[in-house]
């Protein structure tokens, strides 16, 4: 009775999963049908197999119907989730990318450009609330030119960043009130004009969605008003000019504040709708489907040993299964390629076929290894009885002194008096402590500030926390000495959390920087997206006694404080001699600063910030060659997204070589990009994703040209690495000055000119901007 249960609950099970089998075919046969590709390359993965059409039922339900090509889909085809989301259009090696559809069960659709399983491209968003945005994205975000039409009437055109609106642009209520000009994160900040529907406008500065600052207001008679705005009353000023046409009583009445409550109150910017499931949030790691495949297999092949002896399946002329002794293997009604079917034991799988009856060979796309080997952590700590420990003391004595020390509340707008080199406040600390300063364990030292307002300022421009700030470097954890000091002979340090780096400096360079501190701060508040370094806070300290000694340092924010390990780190200065490290292959590490020599990278990064990067390259080394300034670098850190557990990553080919070696290879356990990199993918992440900070992009290897000339970015091999990178200018304190003009004549006559780093800032930016720009290219 049990046995006979038990063969109707089978026969049940396998009714149910044929019935599913078929509707999906149908459903999707119904709605797709497969284009024909007749470029061998963007299909067929460069000269290896050819796409063939495939069918794939996953153990989790999802359903893949389309071209398939290596084990992966390529080409195009068609996926559906279990929780009704739907993907149609291209795809390349497993990844959706390409021309494609993304359709949610709530009706919502994405027609446009993907690229690695994101939004990426142009495309057109229609939520189901009846929002509508067509345009440019990054990553899933908005990013570029689009407009938006909103469900409630509102619309907008003009430029997006991350997902908001940044930039120039209008935006049109349904009231017929609009307002043009710049937005920043969203809201309506900088100069703009606000257009009323009774021809009234106020054109001047906003923040926060209000009129702040210098504005003038006008009325459709000529008479305007022109003042200071604030929405605080205190603050509001100005004065009222009539029109030689406006009426006897006029506006004089007139209220400001009138603007903010009732002349703004219906003004208000829609957020739109969020979309809830993202398509590279329905990633599908094919390297695990793939495995789950061959291990069934194995189960099966089992079975059949212990079965007895049973013949084994034979073919016909159409690829069709047929009865062979008792036992018959129901195939689907199109199973040409073999790769999906239904036992007999009412599992769908591989029956009783072995791999060499279907005459499957499942060969891959190779993946090339790099061998990577991950640097300890930075720094060796300085602990009492270190040389430097006394010095950690006093500057940590001295910046939380200097941070903490009540302020009143400034602008950004500072006067020229707060740029005076000679601004500079000094501060005793005996060990007892005094009236201001704290008792200490240290020996009595002199503390500093230079220029204290601009760099507080500065702290608030970057968005420092000063308590954070503090806690970073005047914590109770100490500070981290790197083993050896740069080319400068300067000393650098770490925080513990490895967020700012202190550098000692000459005298020299302390001049350079206050001298050029009033076109620094002018230029990284004019860019948000500038690539130079960040300075927070330029200090002396002063020890008393016997030794006398002066220590000069600039704290400066750390490029490479991030949760992903840097795997290569690149100096870069667009000059030959000298750069190249003396390591051996073997002994390079996380930690290993190469050099141009050294680079077999070109970085590959989608068109919008490719733009974006040539547009700041050229304002930061426009405002750095003004400033005389040369022997800057640009330093960039990648992290290898797919590592293996022995320190390889693999990248892609567009080749296919089919050697024993390569598959072996290929056999390597491998953590998927999914598993190894969760902050990737995770959405909330990717806001903090800016030009030369958590930039997900692909490096392709080079190699000699040949052996007799230098590496110097050499030629495209066409293998691809996904990596999150970093990169920054650093170095801005060397001037052209007499030691460099001198270093430059002698070296001349040594060596080429052109391949030397000391040459003169016209000439020294030009050199960095050409090579900037062959090493990085445009993602095609």
């Amino acid at each position: 009775m049990r046995s006979s249960c038990r063969g109707e609950a089978a026969s049940g099970g396998v009714s149910k999963r044929r019935a599913l089998w078929g509707t999906l075919r149908r459903a999707v046969r119904d709605s797709m049908s497969v284009a024909h590709v007749d470029d061998e390359e963007s299909v067929g993965g460069g000269g290896g197999e050819q796409p063939q059409h495939a069918e794939r039922l996953l153990s989790n339900g999802d359903f893949y119907t389309g071209q398939w090509c290596d084990n992966l889909p390529h080409g195009t085809g068609k996926y559906l989730w279990t929780d009704g989301c739907m993907y149609e259009g291209e795809w390349r090696r497993g990844k959706t990318m390409g021309r494609g559809k993304f359709l949610w069960p709530s009706g919502a659709t994405y027609d446009g450009e993907f690229k690695s399983g994101f939004m990426d491209g142009f495309g057109t968003y229609s939520a189901s609330s009846g929002d509508t945005y067509r345009g440019h994205w990054v990553m899933n975000l908005k990013h570029g030119k689009g407009r938006k039409s909103y469900a409630n009437g509102d619309y907008y055109e003009g430029e997006w960043r991350c997902g908001a609106q940044d930039g120039y642009g209008k935006y049109i209520w349904p009231n017929g009130n609009e307002y043009e000009g710049a937005w920043k994160n969203g809201v309506i900040s900088g100069k703009g004009s606000m257009l009323w529907t009774n021809g009234n406008r106020y054109i001047g500065s906003w923040e926060d969605g209000l009129p702040k600052g210098e504005g003038r207001f006008q009325w459709t008679d000529g008479s305007f008003y022109i003042g200071t705005w604030s929405k605080d009353p205190k603050e509001q000023n100005g004065t009222y000019y009539p029109s030689g046409g406006a009426s006897p009583v006029g506006n004089f009445d007139w209220d400001p504040q009138e603007v903010f409550w009732v002349g703004l109150r219906d003004c208000k910017v829609s957020q739109g709708e969020k979309v809830s499931i993202l398509p590279s949030e329905k990633t599908t790691d094919w390297t695990g489907v793939e495995a789950e495949f061959m291990q069934k297999q194995a189960v099966w092949r089992a079975r059949r040993k212990s079965s007895g002896s049973v013949e084994g399946l034979k073919k016909n002329a159409n690829g069709q299964a047929e009865k062979s002794g008792d036992r018959i293997n129901m195939w689907d009604s199109d199973g040409d390629d073999g790769n999906s079917f239904i036992g007999s034991e009412g599992e769908e799988g591989m029956g009783g076929l072995r791999l060499e009856d279907m005459d499957l060979k499942a060969t891959r796309t190779p993946r090339f290894r790099l061998l990577l080997r991950e640097g300890k952590k930075q720094g060796e700590t300085i602990s009492k009885g270190h040389k430097n420990y006394e010095l950690m003391l006093n500057l940590q004595l001295g910046i939380r002194h200097s941070v903490a020390r009540p302020a009143p509340a400034t602008s950004l707008d500072l006067k020229a008096s707060a740029f005076d080199p000679k601004e500079k406040v000094w501060t005793k600390f005996p060990p007892e402590g005094s009236k201001y300063t704290p008792p200490h364990q240290s020996c009595e030292f002199r503390w500093k500030d230079y220029c204290p307002l601009v760099f507080r300022t500065l702290r608030k421009l970057f968005k420092i926390d000063a308590a954070d700030y503090m806690l970073s470097i005047c914590g109770n954890d100490a500070l981290r000495e790197l083993s050896s000091p740069g080319k400068s002979g300067s000393f650098f340090y770490l925080t513990h959390d490895d967020r700012y780096m202190i550098k000692t400096m000459k005298k020299s360079e302390v001049k350079v920087l206050l001298r050029m501190l009033p076109a620094y701060y002018n230029h990284v508040r004019a860019f948000e997206n500038t690539l130079v370094t960040k300075f927070f806070g330029l200090h002396c300290v002063k020890l008393t006694g016997a030794i006398q000694r002066k220590v000069r340092f600039v704290i400066m924010g750390n490029l490479f404080c991030t949760e992903y390990s840097i795997h290569r780190r690149y100096d870069l200065k667009g000059s030959s001699h000298g750069r190249t490290t003396d390591k051996p292959e073997s002994e390079i590490d996380g930690n290993t600063t190469l050099k141009d020599l050294d680079l077999n990278y070109i970085f590959r990064l989608q068109r919008s910030w490719f733009q974006e990067l040539h547009r700041q390259v050229d304002r930061d080394c426009d405002f750095l060659e003004q400033e005389r300034i040369m022997d800057y670098s640009l330093l960039v850190g990648l992290h290898f997204r797919e590592v293996a557990t022995d320190g390889q990553a693999s990248g892609l080919r567009t080749s296919t070589v089919n050697n024993e070696s390569d598959q072996a290879a290929d056999s390597t356990p491998r953590l998927s990009s999914v598993d190894m990199d969760p902050l990737l993918y995770d959405p909330t992440r990717w806001a903090t994703i800016r030009l030369g900070i958590n930039m997900p992009t692909r490096v392709e290897q080079t190699v000699r040209k040949s052996d007799c000339e230098p590496q110097l970015i050499g030629e495209p091999t066409g293998e691809f690495y996904d990596v999150v990178m970093f990169f920054g200018i650093i170095d801005i304190l060397q001037d052209y000055d007499i030691s460099k003009k001198l270093e430059h004549a002698y070296k001349s006559i040594q060596y080429d000119p052109t391949s030397i780093s000391a040459v003169d800032p016209k000439q020294y930016s030009k050199r960095f901007r050409d090579f900037i720009y062959k090493v990085f290219a445009e993602d095609s």
